[in-house]
């Protein structure tokens, strides 16, 4: 007779059939986010890449079963140094475009444009700012002094192009780290700075600095105030495209509720630059928020600006050869 402890006590087989129906039911979700390659994206952190930062801690990309793992860079030439080298497969919102056009023109094909911030007098990313005491009014008031600009060639040239043109000549353009500009102003060390946000809001917070001129490249560069300068953008590798293309789709969808969730409801995505960027605080509710375009929604008269832009790297030879934006931009 089987002793009724023993006749009650279920099979070593039925416990395993049962935990692993209880696993399957639990893990689903979390076996689903870590199918397929883990995709490493690049991010510079400022204001610009908030579509990213807003669909990671939202959960879009896990939604969509993709396994993002985010990456901090010093820099827009990181990350496409890193993207180039295979240590990252895209960039965030933010990322230079023109630093991303010189790793397309170092290695032909290798980058595809899903996503662009432009900014103007109105979405407003770049400045020229000064100390809140300046006498200075105009752009040309900067005659001869010391300006500073954020890394990077990007930022170095289009920092000359903005001064030059606007009569500020004889001015030295001084490379500094852009979280670096207001102390620098504030200490005497600088007499302008061509910058990017927040830098002139927190500037502005706390009685440093003023802003000389907002959406400078649009104006100077483009000869209109309100023109689209796609100054950063977001990107994928075409080797990752390629290998991965059903990853690449999701990805690019996932991103896009990002930029949507920006889009309508920007007060509430504003909690997503903390830890991402070092916006918090007040200067999280104030900071200007960069308006965004999906390869989609490209017009022919914004991909003229965005060549003009382009053009202007040719013209000064930082770009060997003339490179073309539509050859960049994700065809989906």
């Amino acid at each position: 007779m089987v002793p009724a402890s023993a006749s009650s006590k279920p099979s070593r087989r039925r416990v395993l059939q049962q935990a692993g129906a209880a696993l399957a039911l639990l893990g689903a979700p979390a076996v689903r986010a870590q199918v397929g390659p883990k995709i490493r994206v690049g991010y510079w952190p400022i204001a610009a890449g908030l579509p990213f930062y807003a669909a990671v801690e939202l959960g879009y990309f896990k939604e969509a079963g993709l396994n993002v793992e985010p990456l901090k860079f010093a820099g827009a030439q990181q990350i496409m140094e890193g993207m180039l080298s295979d240590r990252c497969d895209g960039s965030a919102n933010g990322t230079g475009s023109a630093n991303i056009a010189i790793g397309e023109i170092a290695a032909p094909g290798t980058f595809k444009i899903f996503c662009s911030n432009p900014s103007n007098a109105r979405h407003v990313l770049d400045e020229v700012i000064v100390p809140a005491g300046s006498s200075a009014k105009v752009m040309a008031d900067l005659k001869g002094k010391r300006v500073g600009s954020g890394p990077g060639i990007q930022n170095v040239t289009l920092a000359k192009t903005v001064l030059e043109r606007g009569g500020a000549t004889g001015a030295t353009v001084v490379e500094l780290p852009i979280g670096q500009h207001v102390a620098a102003l504030a200490a005497g060390q600088l007499d302008g700075c061509y910058t990017l946000e927040p830098t002139g809001t927190i500037g502005r917070l706390n009685g440093t600095t003023k802003v000389l001129e907002a959406g400078v490249i649009a104006k100077y560069v483009l000869g209109d105030p309100m023109a689209p300068w796609f100054g950063g953008s977001a990107s994928l590798t075409s080797a990752f495209i390629k290998k991965n293309p059903a990853e690449a789709k999701k990805f690019i969808a996932a991103y896009a509720k990002g930029v949507a969730y920006v889009r309508s409801q920007p007060d509430a995505a504003r909690q997503y630059l903390k830890g991402y960027t070092a916006i918090e605080g007040p200067l999280t509710g104030e900071v200007p928020l960069a308006a965004y375009m999906m390869f989609d929604e490209f017009k022919p008269a914004d991909v003229a600006h965005f060549q003009k832009f382009f053009d202007l790297f040719s013209e000064k030879g930082i770009f060997s050869s003339r490179l073309m934006v539509d050859s960049m931009l994700y065809k989906g």
